[in-house]
């Protein structure tokens, strides 16, 4: 099992709304691959902490980073996994209010940007 954890923002001149085709078609891809994590989108913004196979995190992070719809895309923690994180759900979705939340994650690097994003988790409305 493995974790990546990346942020990034949503390309200029694409609505909000894009979010939610992207959460349903993630949701469907990521099930298939063994993958589950958690997508968080402030407006502008997206963190998301991903778990999974290794092969399948790397196929995924490919797509990811040649998907138009973000840009930016950083890398911020990545590390072997001994136990899921979301096995609750598949692929989980949170619109939190205000950039503060995730500009403070984005700042951050390493194991303490996944640290503080884990710490945001109860103040998440996650649609799963």
């Amino acid at each position: 099992m493995h974790e990546i954890f990346y942020c990034s923002t949503l390309a200029q001149g694409l609505p909000p709304g894009t979010v939610g085709l992207i959460a349903s078609r993630a949701r469907a891809y990521n099930a298939l691959h063994g993958i589950t994590g958690l997508l968080v989108f402030d407006g502008l913004r997206f963190c998301q902490h991903l778990e999974g196979p290794p092969d399948a995190i790397g196929t995924l992070m490919q797509r990811i980073g040649k998907d138009p719809r973000h840009v930016g895309v950083r890398v911020l923690h990545e590390a072997p996994l001994a136990v899921r994180r979301y096995s609750g759900f598949g692929m989980g979705l949170a619109e939190c209010e205000g950039p503060d939340l995730m500009a403070g994650v984005h700042a951050l690097h390493g194991e303490k940007a996944l640290r503080h994003f884990l710490a945001l988790l109860p103040s998440f409305d996650i649609n799963g």
